[in-house]
C-alpha cells in the first residue's frame, strides 16, 4: 500500500465538496447530541477501520445512546445504538438534500431525536443555503472517497507518533467539519485574552496558547493538498525561522504565519514519514522558542515521561 498516495484536488474536487457537506450535516447532529469539551474537542470526528465515526453520544439529551459512521469502505452511512440495532444507507446517488433527508429519518426509525438550531453549512461558499434545498452537490465517486479515508489514515498515524513526543497538554488527534482536515495540537495553559468581537468559535478554540498541526485536502486558500502548523497567538518574527524540509516554506494565511510543506512534495521524498515528522518538529521549535515553551522540559522520548521507565517487555 503506497504511502501518500497522490491526491490532486482537481480530479476529486466535486466529490470533496460534496462529502464535505454531507460531513457537516454529521457533524452538527454530533454537535446538538454531545457534552461540550474545551476547544470543541466533543464536535470533531475520530478514524475508525472503515471510515471516520462521531464516537458515542446521547444520553443525556434523553436519546439512547447512538453513533454515526461513514464507511469509506463500502460507501454506507451507518447509524448504530447501543441496544445492537443498526440502520443504515449507501452514500452513492446522493444529493446533499437527499443525504439530509435520509439521515434524519434513519436516526428516528432507531429513536433517536435531534434539532440542528442552523441546518446550514458552516463557513462554507453556500452557507446561506439550507441542507434540505441543496441539489448541486451530488457527486460521490467511491474511490476517491475511499483514498480520501486512506491519506487520513495515514496522516493520523504520522500525526499520533508526533503527538506521542510531547507531555504537555494536547488534543486528541481528529478531523474537523468545518474544514475538513485532521490536527493535532499542543498548549502551553496560558490564557489568551482576545478581543471582545471575536466570535464564540474562535474565543472557544484558541482560549489558550497553542501550536497546532494537520493536513487538508486543499481549498480555496490553497489548491493543493499540504500538511501544516501554527502558532496562535503567533509570535514576531516566527517566519524568519528555517523549516524543514527545503521545500516547506512560511504563507501568510488570515494575516498570520503559516508553515506548509505541500503533499506533493513530502510524497516524492525519500522517505516521507520522516520528511513529515522532521517539518512538524521544525515548525514546533520555531513557534516554542518564540514564545518561550520550555522545550526540554515537555519533550517525551518514545512517549514516555519517565526517563527510569524500562522498556517494555518483547
Amino acid at each position: 500500500m503506497e504511502l501518500f498516495p497522490p491526491m490532486p484536488l482537481a480530479e476529486w474536487r466535486d466529490t470533496k465538496e460534496t462529502l464535505h457537506r454531507f460531513a457537516q450535516v454529521v457533524g452538527k447532529i454530533r454537535l446538538a447530541a454531545s457534552v461540550r469539551r474545551n476547544h470543541w474537542w466533543n464536535v470533531p470526528f475520530h478514524l475508525t477501520g472503515r471510515g471516520i465515526t462521531t464516537r458515542p453520544m446521547g444520553q443525556v439529551d434523553g436519546n439512547p445512546i447512538f453513533t454515526i459512521d461513514f464507511d469509506f469502505v463500502g460507501h454506507r452511512l451507518v447509524v448504530a445504538t447501543a441496544d445492537g440495532r443498526t440502520e443504515s444507507f449507501p452514500l452513492l446517488g446522493q444529493s446533499v438534500a437527499s443525504f439530509y433527508r435520509q439521515t434524519l429519518e434513519t436516526l428516528a426509525a432507531l429513536g433517536v431525536r435531534v434539532e440542528l438550531p442552523v441546518p446550514r453549512p458552516y463557513r462554507l461558499a453556500d452557507s446561506d443555503r439550507p441542507f434540505a434545498e441543496d441539489f448541486e452537490h451530488a457527486i460521490y465517486e467511491p474511490a476517491w472517497a475511499n483514498r480520501y479515508w486512506l491519506v487520513l489514515s495515514q496522516v493520523g498515524l504520522v500525526l499520533e507518533e508526533f503527538a506521542a513526543r510531547f507531555s504537555g497538554k494536547v488534543s486528541p488527534v481528529h478531523l474537523f467539519w468545518h474544514s475538513l482536515d485532521i490536527a493535532h495540537t499542543r498548549f502551553s495553559g496560558h490564557t489568551v485574552d482576545q478581543p471582545a468581537q471575536v466570535d464564540p468559535v474562535t474565543r472557544e478554540a484558541y482560549s489558550r496558547e497553542l501550536i497546532s498541526f494537520g493536513f487538508w485536502f486543499g481549498d480555496a486558500d490553497l489548491g493543493e493538498p499540504a500538511f501544516y502548523s501554527y502558532t496562535t497567538p503567533a509570535p514576531a518574527h516566527l517566519a524568519e525561522d528555517p523549516l524543514t524540509p527545503a521545500s516547506a516554506q512560511w504563507i501568510e494565511l488570515n494575516d498570520s504565519p503559516l508553515a506548509v510543506l505541500r503533499y506533493d512534495a513530502a510524497r516524492t521524498e525519500a522517505d516521507p514519514r520522516a520528511t513529515v515528522l522532521a517539518f512538524y518538529e521544525s515548525a514546533y521549535r520555531a513557534g516554542a522558542l518564540r514564545v518561550g515553551w520550555d522545550v526540554g522540559r515537555l519533550a517525551c522520548p518514545g512517549g514516555i515521561t519517565d526517563p527510569r521507565l524500562p522498556a517494555p517487555p518483547l
